[in-house]
């Protein structure tokens, strides 16, 4: 019976109507996207979540409108934001995402966006089954677990977030370093070439500006017998 009882309560707590959207999408660089959300009821909460999971500094301009053009959340060069508001009016809101700041960086942006319309159910009661005290413990517990679930939610997206820029960081980084090792291997092989021109032109420069003459002689011996004799002498010119 308390079994039951468990379940129609959890079940109870969710018959609220709750819309909710989730999308990663790819933000290239000077592009502004906006997604749309029709609330139905005035007073309604909208929750609203984004994080920048790759590219550039992580930082993306975002903009919440609501109808007739008013806008509700706005902000600059975020990293990621988690906000609750109440719709005071029923329309069409509009989530803006802009990238118009970065020249050549594509951003990465996981967001979600839910509408609830906050009218909380009471949990069904049986005569002589429970008494309203036990009842109202009960339906606080239920609730309790069902922020405790949405904490872990959130924790598990930030970790989700923390893990893709790590990634993404340890990509650009072992890209910059493969970039630096191809042009340092390039920059040892133009040296090289470099000694080398510049060895073989002094040595033809030397060739060049040397002349030899020949020279021819008698040495006189004894005997009045000498010998002939030749040699070349270089000359520099």
């Amino acid at each position: 019976m308390r079994l039951t009882i468990l379940v129609i309560g959890f079940l109870a707590a969710f018959v609220s109507n709750v819309t909710a959207t989730a999308l990663t999408y790819k933000l290239e660089a000077n592009e502004k996207a906006c997604f749309h959300s029709y609330v139905d009821h005035a007073n309604s909460k909208v929750a609203f979540y984004f994080a920048v999971q790759s590219g550039g500094s992580f930082d993306v301009d975002y903009s919440v409108i609501a109808p007739g053009e008013k806008v509700v959340l706005d902000g600059t060069k975020e990293r990621q934001g988690d906000f609750v508001f109440t719709a005071q009016s029923v329309g069409e809101y509009r989530f803006c995402f802009n990238n118009e700041m970065s020249t050549f960086a594509e951003k990465m942006v996981d967001f979600e966006i839910a509408v609830e319309n906050e009218e909380r159910a009471q949990l069904p009661s049986r005569q002589g089954s429970t008494s309203p005290e036990q009842a109202s413990a009960l339906e606080e517990s239920i609730f309790k677990l069902s922020a405790q679930l949405s904490t872990i939610s959130r924790n598990q997206k930030y970790f989700r977030t923390r893990e893709n820029r790590n990634f993404s960081t340890v990509r650009s980084t072992e890209r910059r370093i493969f970039n630096f090792s191809v042009v340092e291997g390039l920059m040892m092989v133009s040296m090289a070439g470099l000694q080398v021109f510049v060895v073989r032109f002094f040595f033809q420069g030397a060739r060049k500006g040397t002349c030899y003459r020949h020279f021819v002689g008698r040495i006189p011996g004894l005997g009045g017998r000498g010998h002939d004799v030749s040699f070349l002498t270089s000359v520099s010119q």
